[in-house]
């Protein structure tokens, strides 16, 4: 255990000189809330040793794995609502637009055994498209309640002249979802160019070949893409029909 801690000083301290680099630039440059990434990295390790521990147990448990999915599904809908400024009255809506799009991705990898369908690859594979699920719909999400707001008063010029609220948001909605598809698209189009993402490298280090590290990577590229065009898609369907101006986010 001591040597195990010993080899852990070295990481403790690159994570507090890159976490105290972001402060100071944020901080110097007068952005608002500089230390919320210094707090995140903070949560994040906390929840990451969490995890570790309880994945231990479970990961090889098909009950357990599901509850873990469960866990993170709610909260991973919970922050996409709350970034977007929606109520409780939205919170099924963004329940449902997400669950599409992981319920349909998952539902294809694993049929067509694209992946093993096993308990270990279900959590892994499972945890990652939610995750990037929850990043495209807040985008979309944010990205069409500022749109709205910008143009308000286009918008009122369509309902004006008769259009449904549906039609007069109709270009700034199918904007919001393109603008909120952009950094995952790219991200696969420089995949081995630009980036080598967490799914390849983690394959490599867990003693894959590249050629498997590589088709695991290009499905869940190929996952994340899916699972946030229809999570995106179904949730500005819901909050596309603006019949009032929407309330400023902050």
């Amino acid at each position: 255990m001591p040597a195990q801690l010993a080899g852990l000083l070295p990481s403790l301290v690159g994570i507090l000189l890159l976490i105290a680099v972001v402060s100071l630039v944020l901080k110097a440059y007068r952005v608002p809330h500089p230390f919320a990434p210094a707090l995140a990295v903070l949560r994040g390790a906390l929840q990451l040793a969490a995890i570790s521990l309880i994945l231990s147990g479970i990961i090889s448990d098909p009950f357990w794995v599901g509850v873990g999915l469960t866990v993170m599904f709610v909260a991973a809908v919970s922050t996409v609502n709350r970034r977007i400024g929606a109520t409780r009255r939205h919170f099924g809506w963004v329940a449902v637009s997400m669950g599409l799009g992981i319920l349909v991705t998952l539902g294809v990898v694993f049929f067509v055994g694209a992946i093993e369908f096993s308990p270990r690859y279900v959590l892994s594979f499972g945890g990652i498209v939610i995750g990037n699920a929850m990043s495209i719909a807040t985008l979309s999400g944010r990205r069409f309640g500022e749109a709205v707001t910008e143009h308000w008063d286009e918008v009122e010029g369509w309902l004006a002249l008769g259009a449904t609220p549906r039609q007069s948001t109709r270009e700034l909605a199918r904007r919001a979802v393109y603008f909120a598809m952009i950094p995952s698209t790219d991200q696969t189009k420089t995949t081995g160019l630009v980036t080598l993402p967490g799914a390849f490298v983690g394959a490599i280090f867990g003693g894959a070949s590249p050629l498997e590290a590589g088709r695991f990577q290009i499905v869940v590229l190929a996952g994340i893409l899916c699972a946030g065009s229809i999570a995106a898609v179904s949730l500005i369907r819901f909050l596309a029909p603006a019949t009032r101006r929407p309330v400023p986010l902050v």
